[in-house]
Formats: C-alpha cells, sequence, structure tokens
C-alpha cells in the first residue's frame, strides 16, 4: 500500500478472505469506504475489490475481515533448460517411442503401468482444469481423448477486463448498425441489417510480446502490413465475428460464440502445409454481456500446453506416449499475461470458475513465486490466498500446485503451494531421464533436482508433500519450434523439453485423475 502511494495510485486492489457468513457485511463496508467490489462470493465469503489508497489501511479494521492481501503479479518461470556443458547426443522420441519412456516419465509414477493393467481407468471420465497460459487448441496430441471424446471441453480467460494490462480483452462500446457502417474513416460489411458492437483487436500491442512476439497470424508482419483486426458482436444473439483476413467485410468471417457452447474455434493466419511448423494460430471468443466486453482467447505461452500434455496428452509424436491420464477432459483457464506473469486475483477468480462453474475433479497450477513470508494461511502475505484455496478444497476438489524453483536452500517453498489443504509439488529426476532429456549422466539413480524448493514453511509446516519427475518432452503449441536442450536431439515444431516443479505438479495431477477414474468406475 505504501508502494501504491509513493507511485501516486489512485486505488488499490484487495483480495480479502471474510470470516464465515460476514461476506456481504464485508462488502458493504467496503463500498461504504468509497470502494469497487468486483467480485463477492459467499461459498468461500471472498471478496475483490479496488478500494481508494488513502483508504486501504481501513479495510484491516473491517469487521468479518479475516485475511487481505493485495492483487500481485506472480512470476511464470521459464521452464527452458539450459545446458552447463557440451551433451551427448541422444535418441529423440518419436511415434515408435513406447508409453513407458524417460523423455514423458509417466513411468516413475506407476502411471503408465497402472493404465496397462487398468486400460479403462485411463482417466476417462475425468476433467482436470488446467490454470495456467492456455491451452493450444490446434494440437493433435490435446485435441481427443483414449475414447475418441473432445479434450478440451472449456477455454476462458480470467485476468480483469480493464485493469491487467491485457489486450485481449475488448471494449465493445463503439455501436454500429449494418448493413455497411463506418468507424474513424474505416468502411465495413456487417453480416445483415442489424445493431452491433465494435472494437479492434492491435496484435501489435506492446503488451501482447513475449512468445506471441506480436504475430497473431503469424506472418512476420512484413513491411507495410497491418497488425489490426476488426471485431463485431451481435450481443442479441451473441455472436461475434473476427475479420481475420482483414478485408472489413464481416460477411467471410466465421461466426463464434463462447466456446463452451459449440466449441468454435476461429484462427489467424494461414498454414503452409509444406512446412512443420503452423503459419496460423487459433483462438477461441469469450463474452460478457454485462460489462460490453469480448476476449480474442489465445494462449500467452507454451507453458500452459506443455502442462497440458503432461497431464493428458494422448498419442504425443502420433505414436503410443502419452500424459500420465491421457482419457481426461480438460479446461482451459488462462490466469496468465503475455510480458508480466499471473495476477493473483485471476488465480482466485479462475480457481472459482474451475470448483463452482466448470465442475472439475482436480486443478493443476504449475504458478507461484517465493513470498518475504510463506508461513500459509497462519501468517504473512500469503495468508488470503492460502486461506481461499484451502477453502476451495473444501469444496471436494484438490488442487495441485508447483513447489517453486528456488532451492536448494531450506524454507525456499513457494506461494500459493504454502496453502495446507493443497497438494505442493517437488520435482525429482531419474538417471534415464537426465540422460535422455539432459544427454549426460547423473551420479544417483534418482535425485531431487537442485533447484526444487524445500521446506518447512516458515511456520513449520510441512511443504512440499510430495515430488515428482519435473522433467519432460511434451507439448507446446504448433506455432512454436521444437524446443530440446540444445545438442541433446532435434525435436518437431509443437513438442519441447522443461523442466521445473512447473513438470512435476501435473505429473500429479494426472496421476490422481486416473485414482477419480478408477473410483467413479468401481
Amino acid at each position: 500500500i505504501a508502494l501504491a502511494r509513493s507511485q501516486g495510485a489512485d486505488s488499490v486492489k484487495l483480495l480479502i478472505a471474510a470470516n464465515d457468513g460476514k461476506n456481504s457485511s464485508v462488502a458493504q463496508q467496503i463500498q461504504a469506504l468509497g470502494g469497487t467490489v468486483e467480485v463477492s462470493n459467499e461459498n468461500i465469503d471472498y471478496v475483490l475489490a479496488d478500494v481508494p489508497t488513502d483508504k486501504a489501511e481501513s479495510v484491516f479494521g473491517i469487521s468479518g475481515v479475516e485475511s487481505l492481501g493485495l492483487d500481485e503479479v506472480l512470476p511464470l518461470e521459464d521452464p527452458r533448460a539450459d545446458g552447463i556443458a557440451a551433451p551427448t547426443p541422444q535418441t529423440p522420441p518419436s511415434a515408435s517411442t513406447p508409453q513407458i519412456n524417460p523423455y514423458i516419465p509417466i513411468g516413475d509414477t506407476g502411471a503408465a503401468q497402472f493404465m496397462q493393467n487398468n486400460p479403462g481407468w485411463d482417466g476417462r471420465g475425468v476433467t482436470v482444469g488446467i490454470l495456467d497460459s492456455g491451452i493450444d487448441l490446434a494440437h493433435p496430441a490435446l485435441s481427443t481423448t483414449t475414447t475418441g471424446e473432445r479434450k478440451i471441453i472449456d477455454w476462458v480467460t480470467f485476468t480483469a477486463q480493464s485493469t491487467d494490462n491485457d489486450p485481449t480483452w475488448l471494449n465493445m462500446s463503439t455501436q454500429v448498425t449494418g448493413p455497411t457502417f463506418t468507424v474513424s474513416g474505416a468502411s465495413y460489411t456487417a453480416p445483415a441489417a442489424a445493431a452491433y458492437r465494435f472494437a479492434l483487436f492491435n496484435e501489435r500491442d506492446a503488451r501482447l510480446g513475449g512468445e506471441l512476439g506480436n504475430d497473431v497470424n503469424r506472418d512476420g508482419n512484413p513491411a507495410g502490413s497491418s497488425g489490426v483486426f476488426a471485431v463485431l458482436w451481435d450481443k442479441a444473439s451473441n455472436t461475434v465475428w473476427v475479420d481475420t483476413n482483414q478485408n472489413r467485410n464481416f460477411t467471410d468471417d466465421q461466426a463464434m460464440t463462447d466456446y463452451k457452447v459449440r466449441y468454435d474455434i476461429g484462427t489467424f493466419g494461414t498454414d503452409n502445409p509444406a512446412t512443420a511448423i503452423s503459419e496460423s494460430m487459433p483462438f477461441v471468443v469469450q463474452t460478457s454481456p454485462s460489462t460490453n466486453y469480448v476476449n480474442i482467447g489465445i494462449v500467452s505461452g507454451a507453458h500452459g500446453s506443455h502442462v497440458a500434455g503432461i497431464v493428458a496428452g494422448n498419442h504425443l509424436f502420433g505414436g503410443a506416449m502419452t500424459g500420465a491420464a491421457p482419457g481426461a477432459k480438460l479446461v482451459s483457464i488462462r490466469v496468465c499475461l503475455f510480458i508480466s506473469g499471473c495476477t493473483s486475483s485471476a488465480l482466485v477468480n479462475g480457481m472459482i470458475f474451475a470448483v463452482e462453474t466448470a465442475h472439475v475433479d482436480t486443478i493443476n497450477m504449475s504458478i507461484g513465486g517465493l513470498p518475504a513470508l510463506n508461513a500459509g494461511e497462519n501468517n504473512g502475505p500469503a495468508n488470503t490466498r492460502a486461506i481461499l484455496y484451502n477453502r476451495l478444497v473444501d469444496e471436494g476438489v484438490q488442487i495441485f500446485i508447483s513447489a517453486g524453483n528456488n532451492g536448494a536452500g531450506v524454507n525456499t517453498i513457494g506461494d500459493p503451494s504454502v496453502a495446507a489443504k493443497v497438494m505442493s509439488l517437488g520435482s525429482y529426476v531419474t538417471d534415464a531421464t537426465w540422460r535422455s532429456n539432459y544427454g549426460s549422466d547423473s551420479a544417483y539413480v534418482d535425485n531431487i533436482h537442485n533447484y526444487s524448493s524445500r521446506g518447512p514453511r516458515e511456520d513449520g509446516g510441512m511443504k512440499p508433500q510430495i515430488v515428482a519427475p519435473g522433467a519432460a518432452v511434451s507439448t507446446v503449441p504448433t506455432w512454436q519450434a521444437g524446443q530440446p536442450v540444445a545438442g541433446v536431439y532435434d525435436l518437431p515444431p509443437g513438442y519441447g523439453m522443461f523442466n521445473g516443479t512447473s513438470m512435476a505438479s501435473p505429473q500429479a495431477a494426472g496421476a490422481a485423475a486416473l485414482l477419480i477414474s478408477a473410483a467413479k468406475q468401481s
């Protein structure tokens, strides 16, 4: 709060855990202070509020507040491995690689053997929520389950519409009428003579940098080209058109609505089938009629797709390689920005959506960082998030969270995995995986990764609870080149070797999906 005051910020966003049954009272008292309540959830007594900076400290004294914390940006660490010595080249994974393999080592946890002994208990009937950077909708290994059903059954964005610096959220305040109309001197053709809302999506907005590289249509942004795509919304029918070919004529564009309704997927760019990499990018739309915003749903990086492949990838490289629970379905919840990390409010709001709206069976969140005081729900900055995550677990959905990559020192466990009731995952690696994915030999049969965050919590709480394999070759967006450890082997576009507790957590979440699958069928 002091920093916000020194920077001249008019307001701060607060995450508040109210005492049991006090949610409405807390919300009313915040409004009396001049604050704006953005989210109020009675089930877990949670309030997200924007409060004038000069009144923020007064919220501490509100009756019914158990804990509060600032909405912060948590880092999404780069999971790409950098070698320090020349590796020995290895045989790359391929369509002929068996399900038990060292590249994506689901055999280390026993997941592969469990499925081989129980073929029907492969995650089918289970839905896993993935809170991350979004999942690539074009990847073949993330398209169907083992029973041929659609794998990604919902795709949403939970960054804030107007305050998170996310330019994929479009303010559709401009109202126009078809069949033709003019905005800022440019003429457009609408699908019909009807009332619409209009906005422009600009791929070259600086906030769309990072892995996206300000290039959603993958054309390299040649000189003289435009990065602006017009968007039209018929609010009455909740239909959206995106002018992907930039001809200002919406009659030849796909009519889309929210992905969950009929699984509409649009495409920026035109793929060249003669090349291995994809020169196009899939997207979905998400509408918010109450606020007149539309979101262009695109992944903000490779992290979420890689995690999803470890949880539930199916037929990696077109062969027998799979994630831990290839029969499971996925809900993609993008909570991360394109260049700066993931906000605390998006993580909490996305988690609530996963549990209470999407009704997932379990959740993976490979996001977190080392706070100044990592004492979980008992004290410190992590207090509020830890309390809220514990309350969501009490609703019957287990949450798996990466422990962080701040080891090897003690008391380096990351937030939010410090929450008592979530499963916090550390990372280990076997000699076989070290050799296959890094191109060198380990002195140990298996060992904890040196970077894996250690416990205990500040208050002595034992975290992380378990460790899982933390290095894997898995899926990345098909518009990205292969990403191996340099010198070990080549990988085709759409695959990468990443490491970190971010890769360990989905191993455990996928293994849990197998057990839930078995329980549901028994």
